[in-house]
C-alpha cells in the first residue's frame, strides 16, 4: 500500500470525505517506543470529535483517533470481479429478497418492513410462543430512501415490530459498490447492534450444472413435502407462515435425497428468477456428510435452473461456517458482499 507523496507520508483526507472509500495508515501503540503501524481500507462513515470511523468490507467498524493518523487517501471502489457473473448490489439484493418473501409487509418509502411467524414447540420455557421465522423474513430491508429522516424511519421500524411482538431488525449490506456502510454507522449511533453477518456469494451457473455429481437419487418437486420438512432444521413443526415463506419466489424447486425412517438424507431449495438461481436450505444428515450429497443436490437444482434460462447463481453463507464456505469455494462461488442484521438494543 503506497502512501508516499513527494518522499513523505501524507494525510490527504478530511471530514469532507465521509462516505468515500479510503485507505489509511495509523499508529496502534501511541507514543510507545517501537510504535506499530496498521493499514485499513474501507468506507469513511464518520469523522466526529477527532475520531474516524471506518467500515471495512466485512462490516467491521474501526475507530481511529485523528492524532494517530500518519497517512490517508481516498481510493476507488474495489475492482469488479474478473470471473463469474457481474452484478450490482441493488439487483442482487432484490433477487435475494424475492426468493424469501415475508407473509406480511409494509412499505416505508423505499424500505420494506417484513414479518413471518412460527409457533414454537409445545415444550420448554417458550412453549407455544409466536416468534419470527428467520431474520430475513423479519427485518426491515432498506433499499433506498425511506421518505423521512433516518431517525424517524428507525422509530417507525421499532414501533411496527413491537406491535407484532417481534424484535426490531434492519438488514444492511457492506463491501460492494452502492452498499450501506453509512447506514450501518447510523444504526450504531442510534443504539442498534449487529447480531449476525453472512456472505452473499455468486458464481456462473453452467459450471455448477456440469459438476461430476450423481444426481440419479435426487428428486425435484415444486412443493416441500412432509419428508423434506422433517430434514429442514430451522423449525420443529412448520406452520402455515413457514410453508408460505418456503414456497415464495418466482420459480421454486425443492430437492430431496431419500434417507431412512422417513427423514431425507439431504435436501435443498432453489429459486429461479430471470438470470438468477438462488440456493438455500441445503442440509445433509450429519451421519452422511462428505459423501457428495450436497453437491448432488446443488447440481440437480442447477440443471433445472439452466433449463429455465438462468445463467448466474447466488447463495448466502454465514461467515463462521467454514465447512460450507470450503464447499462453495470448490464450486466456484466468490463473495460479492456481506449482509448484516442489526437489532434494536432495547433498554
Amino acid at each position: 500500500m503506497e502512501f508516499i507523496g513527494g518522499g513523505r507520508l501524507e494525510v490527504r483526507i478530511t471530514s469532507a470525505d465521509v462516505g468515500k472509500r479510503v485507505s489509511v495508515r495509523y499508529v496502534t501503540d501511541g507514543e510507545a517506543p517501537g510504535a506499530r503501524f496498521t493499514d485499513t481500507v474501507g468506507v469513511l462513515t464518520s469523522w466526529d470529535d477527532a475520531v474516524l470511523l471506518i467500515t471495512r468490507k466485512s462490516g467491521e467498524s474501526v475507530r481511529i483517533a485523528e492524532s494517530a493518523l500518519v497517512a490517508g487517501k481516498t481510493v476507488p471502489a474495489a475492482p469488479a470481479r474478473r470471473r463469474g457473473p457481474s452484478a450490482t448490489f441493488p439487483e442482487l439484493a432484490r433477487a435475494t429478497a424475492r426468493a424469501w418473501q415475508p407473509v406480511e409487509s409494509e412499505a416505508l418509502g423505499e424500505w420494506t418492513l417484513r414479518a413471518a411467524f412460527h409457533e414454537t414447540p409445545s415444550e420448554g420455557a417458550r412453549a407455544g410462543r409466536r416468534v419470527g421465522f428467520t431474520r430475513r423474513a423479519n427485518s426491515a430491508l432498506p433499499l433506498g430512501d425511506p421518505g423521512v429522516p433516518v431517525a424517524d424511519a428507525l422509530a417507525h421500524v421499532r414501533a411496527w415490530y413491537a406491535a407484532r411482538g417481534l424484535p426490531a431488525y434492519v438488514q444492511t449490506a457492506t463491501g460492494a459498490e452502492g452498499t450501506q456502510e453509512l447506514l450501518c454507522a447510523e444504526l450504531d449511533r442510534h443504539g442498534w447492534r449487529r447480531e449476525v453477518s453472512a456472505e452473499v456469494r455468486i458464481a456462473a451457473l453452467a459450471p455448477l450444472g456440469d459438476l461430476d455429481a450423481d444426481v440419479s437419487a435426487v428428486r425435484l418437486s415444486r412443493t416441500a413435502d412432509e419428508a423434506w420438512l422433517r430434514r429442514y432444521q430451522r423449525v420443529g413443526a412448520p406452520g402455515p407462515d413457514v410453508r408460505q415463506v418456503l414456497a415464495s419466489g418466482p420459480s421454486v424447486w425443492f430437492a430431496t435425497v431419500a434417507g431412512t425412517e422417513e427423514v431425507p438424507a439431504a435436501i435443498g431449495r432453489c429459486v429461479v428468477d430471470g438470470r438468477w438461481a438462488g440456493f438455500m436450505a441445503v442440509e445433509v444428515d450429519p451421519a452422511r456428510r462428505r459423501l457428495g450429497l450436497a453437491t448432488s443436490v446443488m447440481t440437480a437444482l442447477a440443471r433445472q435452473a439452466l433449463d429455465e434460462g438462468a445463467s448466474a447463481a447466488w447463495l448466502q453463507v454465514e461467515a463462521d461456517n467454514d465447512g460450507a464456505r470450503a464447499l462453495y469455494d470448490g464450486m466456484g462461488f466468490a463473495p460479492h458482499h456481506h449482509y448484516h442484521h442489526y437489532r434494536w438494543a432495547e433498554a
